[in-house]
């Protein structure tokens, strides 16, 4: 092991990460780091490695398995008792009985209204000419979809949106604003889970109050828990993948102009949605996360030659992986002709997304609308140069 290259995870490794990862990855890989927050941790960067640890049963993510040192984001234990925060056997049991109601008959349900919201979006901007990728498209669609998914009246979804801006992005000149977003989704996730459970519809979380086996069934808090991690993951990661996904398609004309076809219209090449191969390209080169949740070591552990101590807390570089040259060429490129597979974007193990039909499903509709209807839409930076 070396010390991580100078600059990492400073302000010049923001500007541009993926050189950063590069540079971690070439150096090591497992470097020992520091986080802005003061919490050391292991990082590790090289496919292999990576990937191993998303599926290896000594590296634990529950909390109690941890030294103590990290710090993270801390939440009220009716919205901790999530997948992401349990292993086996809390976490195949809650698996188990979420999968009974998560079906891919469910997801499948939901296209028809994921492909009219992203029409109804990009009828609001058209006249305009122009619009904010984010404010406008990629942030407002998901929150639609995941408020169907779970049954949120059409009257809260507004407000659902602010918190949960709130807690991805708190202002800088109110330190509190986050906390009381968790505290106001917290409330309205309560209340909606009573409201289910009173006139239940055909809806997730009326799936997931309803779902037995063999007499179990998920607790008050676990249903508080996963409807919180539905709600917030399914946005966060949908906002993150249609967002990059297209900034990536924008800033490739040449492969652009494949997709909509000889006559440059788009029309009827990309009628059913944004090819798969290019979806999974698009998972591979911008992970909505650039690292997996959070990881303590059950037992001292090597990897990539490295020594990890019990208790230890270790990130796993799914950014730094997935475009590692040793696995996939020409790694920094979108090239669809690639074989589709091996991307870690949406985790790997007992613990991949349940969410990944669901999260596909958004990219292929969402960016294959904006290339179809707007084919001479072009890419244009705010930033100050």
């Amino acid at each position: 092991m070396t010390a991580p290259p100078t600059g990492a995870f400073d302000a010049s490794f923001l500007a541009d990460p993926y050189a950063g990862w590069a540079a971690l990855r070439r150096a090591a890989p497992v470097h020992r780091i520091t986080l802005p927050d003061g919490a050391p941790v292991w990082l590790v960067t090289r496919y292999p490695d990576v990937r191993a640890g998303l599926a290896d049963e000594r590296l634990s993510l529950d909390k109690a398995n941890g030294t103590g040192r990290w710090r993270g984001f801390s939440l009220p234990p009716a919205l901790d008792a999530n997948l992401l925060n349990l292993d086996p056997p809390d976490h195949t049991r809650i698996r188990r009985l979420v999968g009974r109601a998560f079906t891919a008959a469910r997801v499948a349900r939901l296209r028809p209204r994921i492909e009219a919201t992203a029409d109804e979006l990009l009828d609001r901007v058209a006249p305009a000419g122009r619009a904010d990728l984010v404010a406008d498209y990629a942030g407002p669609l998901p929150v639609t979809v995941i408020c169907d998914l779970l049954g949120v009246p059409a009257d809260d979804r507004s407000s659902l949106r602010g918190w949960t801006d709130r807690l991805l992005t708190p202002p800088a000149d109110d330190p509190g604003a986050a906390g009381r977003a968790l505290g106001a989704l917290h409330d309205f996730l309560i209340r909606l889970i009573a409201d289910k459970r009173r006139e239940p519809g055909d809806d997730l979380l009326s799936g997931m109050i309803a779902v037995r086996d063999d007499g179990d069934r998920l607790t008050e808090d676990e249903l508080t828990s996963l409807a919180f991690l539905v709600l917030f993951a399914g946005y966060e990661n949908s906002v993150h993948l249609i967002g990059t996904g297209l900034l990536a398609l924008l800033r490739r004309p040449d492969l652009l102009a494949d997709l909509r076809g000889p006559d440059g219209s788009a029309e009827g090449s990309l009628d059913s949605g944004l090819p798969e191969p290019v979806v999974e390209e698009l998972l591979r080169l911008e992970p909505p996360a650039p690292l997996a949740i959070r990881r303590f070591a059950l037992v001292d552990l090597t990897i990539g030659g490295v020594t990890i101590p019990a208790g230890e807390t270790v990130l796993l570089g799914i950014a730094a992986a997935n475009r590692d040259p040793d696995r996939f060429a020409e790694p920094d490129i979108v090239d669809p002709t690639r074989p589709v597979g091996g991307q870690l974007s949406l985790g790997h193990g007992i613990h991949y997304c349940l969410g990944a039909p669901l999260a596909r499903l958004e990219a292929r509709t969402a960016i294959g609308a904006v290339l179809r209807r707007f084919p001479g839409w072009r890419w244009r930076s705010t930033r100050p140069s």
